[in-house]
């Protein structure tokens, strides 16, 4: 039996004999065998030997080998031991790292343990499939392996380059832009984080080839760019933080990939190089990373002549590339891989047995992909057999493995824990440092006319044409957030001129139109994925005196072709992370400060303008704010639990520090119906008594500066009307206090319009509007004007309170009365009604288009949260007209509520007020205004002037943390609302919710103390 075992091998190789003779590393009739029995390399510096070309380099010492897998006692002792138990069965194993997958059928499965059984794999390369199906089989993988197993994957870009429901990060040009290199370190921890949870060892990552040649098929935007400095840097960083991790790192494709035109996955590319730039461009990256205790380098499948000139020879089989070269004359003594080796650069060009020995006889130690494993291992052991290596050359690699193995943490191998997998893997704070990554890759390659950032919103018309992106995309929903836009989605790139003439009229009459390119190609022989018609729009734009703003959600080397534009933004991929930090450039919210990696047509290298924040909110994460995500993140849970509860059915919430919005969620829906719409960003809420700070108080802060009116004075001096009443004495600082004596609400100015049945008198209403009727009082309800004038009537004719404090004057009392009064006053001195005021004056300037009054009538199609099924007074559920019945029977319009709103573009409006009156390039209010108008001066109310503040006596501890400062200001809403501003911790707190859907009965938000215990949160999540 056993002879029956000898005699295969025997004869298998004789063969090989036979097949290395016809590849030339013999010659027949002579046993020339010296060339390739091979024993350890000695560390010990030796001279260089030229290799091929004589001048390639000058005779010198070599690197100094930097040592990597350094050992203690007891590694040395765990490989030696595990080492002993070896058959030379095993050993020759351990060269193999196979490839698999976890989205196929059992019998791959089997198969794969079939090899690890009577193969002795030493290691699996996973490619498609899922996280937690990958787990489940790398436990079932070790559980049969007898040596623990090297797991890899060719994750680049993260885990989700290879697995679906997992993270994928930017690809490495996008990478190349960036110039803080130390957010790369922390993306290669953050991968290399990942990889241990999954179990995995080896990243095949980063690529270190210099992407010289624009043409290049294969590497192209998955090289740093075309800088050697540069991607040295950054492959350098990478390294870290995988290593830091204990995951190995691969440098790849040595010698360089760079300058190719063809791809090495179908066929063997020839790299044309001279001496001088394979060791000054080609060679620099590797130098610097294996300098910098480099654990891995991947053999590239590449014709170099000017190092090794043997016909059609691949890198990945040279002695004089693998040995010579990387590890005797740069000193690499990690893992060295071949590429994987079903690739078409190096599969056709022998048989897969001969290959696998003939890479290992190069100088590789791990045989990547391997094709036929029987069959190579029986050539590989034959070749051992018949001295064409020997046992030491052999056993140096296994223990060169081992030692990998053991730094790698597989001597104390544990099966990778299922629960929670998914979760850990796409953590928060992976999500923030991807957006971070996007936020430091985008580039401003072109502003000639310093178009960016955008400035003076309110006279611009602006449009946003997305070119191969599909209508409610990220990009242009975000742009939506900064100012109005028109915007035109082209899900089909446009072909013909027709396309072209419907674009231009969809467009309208907009002077500044974004112009975005989507689904990309990175082939350049197909333009990048960008049809004639779309560039001839920039051209069309530009003939009618538009301005044109282009971003590239793709390769820079398409950039040429967006010549024409007033301003160029490469964005580099099409991740949701850079739709939403494009826009924030466009508008100041962050700054640029990208810079490209390549050079393409008069574009060069290193271009990027710097710009610098505006002063316009961003997002970002809570610690570049010195908050703690972990603790924010608490807020779901209560915000889920008070949804479940039915204490409110849906709610929005934001918070900002520092200029940067760090949390904003929706949760719930509408109603409480199944099936209802869920609560989105664009979902405008009823913000009820918001409204006196929001839009009346923001009106007459206007007036202030502007001197047209004095708070010290009588109001009657701006209403004459008010001359002889028992309201002539009023001052405005007493309505802004509300310390003027009026009482709480007054209903009659709605009750008088009701019948004695409790009907709705029809000399005032109608179901339908109509040129009597041309007030919304409800979404089937409107009214006459004349409303206006008898509800002012009747306010004026209102009772006082008999409150007072202890000199007899009138007490705090908090009253709508007082802000009605008040936008009475804005609208006598302004001559322009409170809503159109407020929006010219503040709203417009800072880009604000949803925060508004009567939103049926202002807005197309709006979303709006319900409130009240009124059974009293309108008889109908209230959406997207005001609740507040006093309000409602003015038409919505009035200085105490009819706001609506979401929570960005309030947040907005609190960060100008939090910046003392500037957002952007505007400014709204002088320095002093909300100071002076946030802080308590009255001896009669503990409120500000408008504002609402910290007191211990007032209902405050329902809504309000306590841990706001003496100097914080908001307010609330009845509606179930609250915003709060503090200026000693530059924080902003917006809640918003339909809490009295279906009826105002519901006071669980205050009796939960909702609002409060979110906000307690906030501070608590402050480091």
């Amino acid at each position: 039996m056993r002879n029956n075992v000898i005699r295969p091998i025997v004869l298998i190789g004789l063969l090989s004999v036979s097949l290395l003779t016809a590849f030339g590393l013999t010659k027949p009739g002579r046993r020339a065998w010296h060339r390739i029995v091979y024993k350890p390399a000695k560390v010990a510096p030796v001279r260089r030997a030229a290799i091929a070309a004589p001048n390639l380099y000058k005779p010198g010492l070599p690197a100094r080998p930097v040592e990597v897998f350094t050992m203690s006692d007891s590694g040395r002792q765990w490989v030696d031991s595990v080492f002993k138990t070896l058959t030379p069965e095993q050993k020759v194993g351990q060269f193999f790292m196979v490839a698999t997958f976890s989205n196929r059928h059992e019998n791959h499965y089997q198969y794969i343990e079939h090899l690890i059984h009577n193969q002795h794999i030493g290691g699996l390369i996973f490619f498609q499939g899922g996280p937690y199906r990958q787990a489940v089989l790398t436990n079932r993988y070790q559980a049969a392996s007898k040596v623990p197993l090297l797991i890899g994957i060719d994750g680049e870009w993260g885990l989700g380059m290879r697995l679906d429901s997992a993270m994928d990060f930017p690809k490495q040009m996008a990478l190349g832009a960036i110039r803080d290199n130390d957010v790369i370190y922390r993306m290669g921890a953050e991968i290399g984080r990942q990889c241990q949870r999954l179990g995995i060892h080896i990243n095949f990552a980063p690529v270190s080839d210099i992407n010289s040649n624009p043409a290049n098929p294969v590497i192209g935007v998955r090289s740093f760019g075309e800088s050697k400095e540069n991607v040295a840097l950054k492959a350098s960083a990478y390294m870290r933080g995988l290593q830091q991790t204990r995951v190995i790192a691969t440098a790849k494709h040595f010698p360089g990939h760079g300058d190719t035109n063809v791809d090495s996955h179908h066929t063997l590319p020839t790299v044309s190089r001279s001496p001088e730039e394979m060791r000054d461009i080609d060679l620099y990256p590797f130098r610097k990373l294996i300098a910098d205790s480099l654990m891995g380098v991947v053999t590239g499948h590449l014709h170099v002549p000017v190092i090794d000139n043997t016909p059609a020879m691949a890198a990945t089989l040279s002695e004089k590339i693998v040995t010579e070269l990387l590890k005797k004359e740069l000193g690499f003594r990690g893992l060295v891989f071949t590429d994987a080796l079903n690739m078409g650069g190096i599969s056709r060009s022998s048989k897969a047995m001969d290959v696998n020995l003939r890479a290992l006889i190069a100088g590789n130690d791990i045989l990547l992909y391997p094709e036929n494993v029987r069959e190579a291992t029986l050539t590989i052991l034959s070749a051992i057999q018949q001295g064409v290596i020997s046992q030491e050359f052999v056993d140096e690699k296994v223990k060169k493995i081992l030692r990998a193995k053991y730094w790698a943490g597989l001597h104390q191998y544990k099966p990778i824990d299922l629960a929670g997998l998914s979760a850990d893997l796409n953590s928060p704070e992976a999500q923030l440092l991807k957006q971070e990554l996007c936020e430091q890759a985008v580039t401003v390659v072109s502003n000639p006319v310093s178009l960016l950032p955008l400035r003076q919103l309110d006279t611009l018309r602006l449009a946003s044409v997305a070119i191969g992106a599909d209508p409610g995309n990220v990009f242009q929903k975000t742009l939506n957030q900064y100012a109005p836009f028109t915007t035109v989605a082209i899900p089909d790139k446009p072909l013909s001129d027709v396309d072209l003439q419907n674009i231009m009229l969809r467009v309208g009459d907009a002077n500044t139109v974004v112009v975005s390119y989507h689904r990309m190609s990175e082939s350049a022989t197909r333009k990048y994925g960008i049809t004639k018609v779309s560039l001839d729009l920039i051209t069309r734009l530009k003939q009618r005196g538009t301005k044109v703003i282009v971003t590239a959600f793709g390769s820079p080397y398409s950039l040429p072709q967006f010549a024409g534009a007033d301003a160029l933004v490469c964005a580099y991929q099409e991740f949701d992370e850079m739709q939403r930090v494009v826009p924030q450039v466009l508008f100041g919210g962050l700054g640029a400060r990208g810079m490209l990696p390549i050079s393409i047509g008069t574009l060069k290298v290193g271009l990027g303008e710097l710009l610098n924040p505006e002063g316009r909110l961003s997002a970002g994460s809570a610690e570049s704010v010195g908050m703690r995500t972990a603790v924010l993140s608490k807020i779901d849970a209560m915000a889920q639990a008070a949804v479940r509860d039915r204490v409110v059915p849906g709610c929005e919430i934001l918070v900002a520090r520092k200029g940067k919005i760090v949390y904003s969620k929706n949760f719930g829906a509408l109603t409480y119906a199944p099936g209802a719409p869920k609560v989105t960003d664009e979902t405008l809420y009823d913000l009820a008594s918001l409204t006196k700070v929001l839009a009346t108080l923001q009106a007459v802060m206007v007036l202030h500066d502007r001197k047209q009116i004095d708070l010290t004075q009588k109001a009657s001096a701006y209403l004459t009307e008010l001359r002889g009443t028992n309201k002539q004495n009023i001052t405005l600082q007493d309505l802004l206090w509300h310390q003027s004596g009026m009482v709480s609400f007054y209903p009659t100015t709605w009750d008088r319009t009701r019948t004695a049945g409790g009907g709705l008198k029809t000399e005032y209403y109608s179901a339908t509007r109509d040129s009597l009727h041309t007030l919304q009082i409800a979404p089937t309800l409107w009214g006459v004007p004349a409303l206006r004038d008898s509800v002012w009537k009747w306010v004026i004719q209102s009772p006082m309170s008999r409150k007072t404090d202890t000199s007899g004057q009138p007490a705090f009392v908090y009253s709508d009365l007082n802000f009605l009064f008040l936008q009475k006053i804005v609208e006598r001195v302004s001559k322009q009604p409170l809503d159109r005021f407020v929006t010219d004056n503040v709203y417009k300037p800072l880009g604000l288009h949803q925060l508004g009054f009567t939103p049926l009538q202002r807005l197309l199609n709006p979303v709006c949260a319900p409130t009240e099924q009124d059974t009293y007074y309108r008889n109908q559920l209230l959406t997207g007209t005001v609740h507040d019945q006093m309000a409602a029977v003015q038409g919505g319009i009035s200085g105490h509520a009819g706001l609506f709103g979401n929570a960005r573009e309030i947040a907005t409006l609190l960060q100008m007020n939090l910046q003392k009156g500037t957002y952007g390039d505007q400014r709204i209010f002088n320095p002093l205004t909300v100071p002076y108008f946030s802080q308590t001066l009255s001896n009669r109310s503990h409120r500000a002037l408008g504002w609402d503040k910290p007191n211990a006596e007032s209902q405050s501890s329902v809504y309000l943390a306590s841990q706001a400062s003496a100097r914080s200001f908001g307010h609330t809403g009845f509606t179930g609302n609250v915003v709060w501003v503090d200026p000693d911790e530059e924080l902003i707190f917006v809640f918003l919710s339909n809490r009295i859907y279906p009826t105002a009965g519901n006071t669980s938000i205050n009796t939960t103390k909702l609002r409060r215990r979110i906000h307690e949160l906030v501070y608590s999540a402050i480091q």
